[in-house]
């Protein structure tokens, strides 16, 4: 079993008759929701939000029943990746390009769980670049302004073209190498108009699972 098989599988432990669980997106999450789309074929009861079109279409593949965000009222827990967590908890998501749902769905759950391998653990946010979403018509103008503050702004491309989340924005990754401020940061970007979200996710995870030589560690807020 490799790390990110560990830590995905572990977070599923969390998972209990009744609730309704928000899935997230990435390649160590893809191990809890292949663990929760078992446990349903063995009679667990759930309902499941997605971040992502991707995501949905994993869980529906496994069985899992999938609701709209919309027609319920709590999610009792939420489990994700990170691309890097720090110390105090805090995180950058977003390299798959989901960014604006995670966060979405970590804001109206009761409880979230990231699970990572053991490199993306870090002392300082930074060396991975923080995604930012952006309308598609104001990318350039502020391309220009994340440039002027020295955060070598990279416009996200696949397959030689334009990256394009699934709401339909253009996303920005800011590479700083560390973030010395790191509230300061997210305080700025959250006013910014044009910015739709961005992948600074600050105080809102409760629990790290991170997976090393497949040992497990769980870090709690």
């Amino acid at each position: 079993m490799n790390d990110k098989k560990a830590a995905g599988e572990k977070a599923a432990e969390y998972v209990k008759d009744g609730m309704v669980i928000g899935l997230g997106t990435g390649s160590t999450v893809y191990y809890t929701i292949c663990k929760i789309g078992s446990m349903v074929r063995d009679g667990l009861k759930i309902k499941a939000v997605s971040t992502s079109q991707a995501t949905n279409d994993i869980a529906v593949k496994l069985g899992i029943p999938m609701v709209d965000l919309n027609c319920i009222d709590y999610i009792d827990i939420t489990i994700d990746g990170a691309d890097e967590v720090d110390t105090s908890l805090n995180g950058i998501k977003g390299g798959g390009g989901a960014l604006l749902l995670e966060k979405i769905v970590a804001t109206y759950s009761k409880y979230n769980i990231w699970v990572i391998d053991s490199n993306k653990y870090v002392s300082k946010l930074g060396r991975f670049p923080v995604p930012v979403e952006v309308i598609p018509n104001s990318y350039m103008h502020l391309s220009r302004l994340f440039e002027k503050n020295d955060m070598n702004p990279i416009l996200r491309m696949k397959n030689g073209e334009v990256f394009t989340t699934d709401s339909g924005n253009y996303i920005l990754d800011l590479n700083m190498k560390y973030i010395e401020k790191v509230h300061e940061l997210n305080s700025w970007l959250n006013n910014i108009t044009g910015v739709v979200e961005h992948g600074l996710f600050i105080n809102i995870v409760d629990k790290v699972i991170i997976a090393k030589n497949e040992e497990i560690n769980i870090l709690t807020r």
